[in-house]
């Protein structure tokens, strides 16, 4: 999908989106410091593994499906500007039924914003089938007014042409729900093992036969692209590169607690931040103590 986009299209996701941040321009420190709390993160410390944000890129939001509406908006300023730009907001099989979606479709087709809506289906929302907590799994059909496209969300190189092919319907027509359809080799959190509502064997038969990176890995090598030695090559050096990022992120200090009130707002108007400061509210001097930052 980052291959497909353009200088001014934008994208907002949920919130595993360290991938997004990297591909949008930070480099892998920043994300590392970022998900230990540490100055040298993108976001000072102050996001953590969920709010990391480059240019362009609106990072991850927690709440389940929050980010459609917000995409819609940031679709509906590019129509404004009249800068061509794009939104593609992501979200998973198991936000697709959020009533804010819907809502989020329908004003984006009155209004006629350029916005792409990526279902990304793995085919289990938390701890549990898309088949058990959807009626409709076919979520490229979700859009009613809207069109839907399915793909192969395994391959790289279908994604990337069906993003350009979502970009280009966007910029000219509207907006339309582009489902892509992948699957999840872990589970859903530390307390999901995965393995509870599917079967050892269906995660390994995808591993071996389905895998995205693997696929085009075969694709490159054996048109003649690249050698299995540079591609050996490339891995050591990422790994370096990952591994010295690694050291930093659990060696960087933390930002001092003077700047935890800053970058509330691009520009606070407000000389002082309400509830961080000392008042008559908090006579009690532990109290004090707890708000005095």
């Amino acid at each position: 999908m980052r291959q497909a986009m353009r200088p001014m299209d934008s994208i907002i996701s949920a919130y595993r989106v360290h991938g997004w941040t990297y591909l949008m321009g930070v480099p892998v420190q920043g994300v590392l410091c970022e998900l230990t709390g540490r100055k040298t993160g993108c976001a000072r410390g102050k996001g953590g593994s969920m709010h990391m944000y480059a240019k362009n890129f609106y990072g991850g939001n927690g709440i389940v499906g929050a980010q459609i509406p917000l995409g819609a908006g940031i679709a509906l300023a590019n129509h404004y500007r009249g800068d061509g730009g794009v939104c593609l907001a992501l979200y998973g099989d198991g936000a697709s039924n959020q009533g804010q979606v819907f809502e989020a479709y329908n004003m984006s087709y009155l209004w006629n914003v350029p916005c792409i809506f990526v279902c990304e289906n793995n085919g289990y929302g938390m701890g549990t089938s898309a088949s058990r907590s959807s009626s409709n799994t076919d979520y490229y059909t979700r859009g009613d007014a809207l069109p839907g496209i399915w793909v192969d969300g395994m391959d790289v190189l279908a994604v990337r042409e069906a993003t350009r092919f979502a970009i280009d319907y966007a910029t000219k027509t509207g907006p339309l729900v582009m489902e892509v359809f992948t699957y999840r080799y872990s589970g859903h959190s530390m307390s999901d093992p995965g393995t509870s509502y599917r079967t050892r064997d269906e995660i390994q038969e995808v591993r071996q036969t389905r895998d995205p990176i693997m696929l085009f890995k075969n694709k490159i090598t054996e048109t003649g692209l690249v050698s299995e030695d540079e591609i050996k090559k490339y891995d050591t050096e990422i790994k370096k590169e990952v591994d010295a990022a690694t050291v930093l992120a659990k060696s960087d200090s933390e930002i001092e607690l003077k700047e935890l009130t800053t970058d509330i707002y691009s520009a606070n108007i407000e000389p002082k931040v309400r509830g961080t400061h000392v008042n008559q509210q908090f006579p009690h001097a532990s109290l004090k103590k707890a708000v005095n930052l």
